[in-house]
């Protein structure tokens, strides 16, 4: 199963993309979705056609985004949620089931603590893809989210299996 993590952002917008098959899960790639400043529509539509190459490009099979979380500033979290709107979106657009985070399930899942910091995440994720080149913090949040979402499904398809074993 190849899984596509994204970490939503209208400037920055992280990408991992992981292999797992069984207990082995392997690095395939990642990156970051940049954007300038400027007008939002072209920005929005920069992400979209950046992340549509993605997946064109590394084929997943399922994706993963992280929930947006609310800040202080309204008009900041109307655009994240914009962004994350294209993050869901384009693998929608490809077929893709979309599987959604919230960023303490995700650290809890690859770190063991439900808030843990940027650089908790960049080595954890180091440790499970050994070898792995990290695009930037962004990039490793990414892979976190991917990281996750293979636990998950991981978890779902031993339980499936499991009632199936059962009936």
């Amino acid at each position: 199963m190849r899984v596509l993590g994204v970490d939503p952002g209208l400037r920055n917008m992280g990408w991992g993309v992981i292999e797992v098959d069984g207990s082995r899960i392997s690095h395939v790639a990642n990156g970051i979705c940049h954007t300038a400043a400027g007008d939002l529509a072209a920005r929005l539509l920069s992400l979209h056609a950046q992340l549509t190459g993605i997946v064109a490009q590394y084929a997943p099979d399922t994706a993963a985004v992280e929930q947006t979380f609310v800040n202080k500033d309204a008009v900041a979290t109307l655009k994240l949620g914009q962004a994350r709107a294209i993050a869901l979106l384009v693998p929608a657009q490809a077929g893709l089931e979309v599987g959604e985070y919230a960023p303490n399930a995700v650290k809890k899942t690859v770190v063991g603590v439900g808030h843990a910091d940027k650089r908790q995440i960049d080595h954890m994720v180091r440790l499970q893809l050994p070898g792995v080149r990290i695009a930037g913090p962004d990039a490793a949040d990414a892979l976190a989210i991917a990281l996750c979402h293979a636990h998950h499904a991981q978890t779902a398809g031993r339980l499936a299996a499991a009632v199936r074993r059962a009936s």
